[in-house]
């Protein structure tokens, strides 16, 4: 009796406590996670350090210039146009692909082939982006007046009896030339975001849709006013996987245009001034610029998911 008494006078806080690990369990356990620390050390801590560090040396690493590599890229005419097309890209690209997806995920929620729907539409992601490429740059190819248009958006435009354009080739129009890139990137990706945004659609209580109908709320009030706040954690965690992605594209632009036109952007100019034209100092500070743009927003993507971990 003593002793239970005894025992239950001592703090709960004591009793919870958790007995000290032994030297062997924390070997065994940096024997688990070691390799993968080592891993991440050499190929990712060590990289970026080195990318950094270099950014600030001339075009051959051989002499400390301090931030003019940074300050080259924000005041050179040329590596502005980069920044200003990586923006368009970040805008254009992510709205496309996550308003088509939910618009599209929407639509075929309703209809009878809805399996059929989403398959078509997601079958471009089973394409490389290279593939993907390849196939956009035939769409949009170009012959001369008079010769037979293998392009398929210039043998429409002219059998309306209109001239064929030089679709990506425009320096007058570089927008356009953008823009028709971001086309071929919102085709291949928004079957992406329908897919996820169709499972957050299907999470959403039938009874919540049916009372808001009987209470005489239209489908436009349902979709704004109940479908869209209640999904919107799962748009926020999309949108921000397609800004990261878009931040590092790079496949489109190369094979289409190889940067030319007016649509070069920093994944592809980081290339181009590393090994085409040795300048490792602007290459190292653009993969910096470049690195400190995706950090936020993977920031925020992280944040997000730890929100909802916690809320379920």
């Amino acid at each position: 009796m003593a002793a239970a008494i005894a025992e239950s006078a001592v703090p709960r806080t004591q009793t919870r406590r958790k007995p000290p690990r032994s030297n062997r369990e924390k070997l065994i356990a940096w024997f688990w996670i070691g390799p993968a620390v080592l891993f991440v050390g050499i190929f990712l801590f060590y990289p970026v350090l080195d990318t950094i560090w270099n950014s600030f040396q001339n075009s051959d690493s051989t002499v400390f210039v301090g931030v003019k590599n940074y300050k080259s890229v924000f005041t050179n005419s040329a590596l502005l146009e980069v920044l200003r097309n990586n923006l368009i890209w970040l805008v254009l690209a992510t709205a496309g692909t996550v308003f088509l997806g939910l618009v599209i995920a929407v639509l075929v929620d309703r209809v009878r082939i809805e399996s059929f729907a989403k398959a078509t539409i997601f079958i471009p992601m089973a394409l490389s982006m290279t593939a993907a490429s390849v196939i956009w740059r035939f769409v949009y190819a170009y012959a001369a007046p008079g010769e037979k248009q293998i392009g398929l958006l210039n043998a429409i435009w002219t059998s309306f009896g209109a001239q064929p354009q030089a679709w990506l080739a425009d320096p007058k129009n570089i927008f356009l030339n953008n823009l028709l890139l971001i086309v071929a990137y919102v085709w291949m990706w928004t079957g992406f975001c329908m897919v996820i945004l169709s499972a957050a659609l299907k999470s959403v209580p039938v009874e919540i849709l049916e009372a808001a109908r009987v209470d005489g709320a239209t489908e436009v009030s349902i979709f704004f006013r109940i479908i869209i706040p209640m999904i919107s954690p799962t748009i926020a965690v999309v949108a921000t996987t397609m800004l990261i992605n878009v931040l590092k594209i790079f496949d489109i632009i190369y094979v289409m245009t190889g940067g030319d036109f007016g649509t070069n952007v920093i994944a592809l100019d980081f290339y181009q001034e590393f090994f085409n034209f040795n300048n490792f100092g602007i290459a190292n500070a653009l993969a910096v610029v470049l690195l400190i743009a995706i950090i936020p927003i993977m920031f925020f993507n992280i944040r997000r998911f730890r929100v909802q971990e916690a809320q379920r």
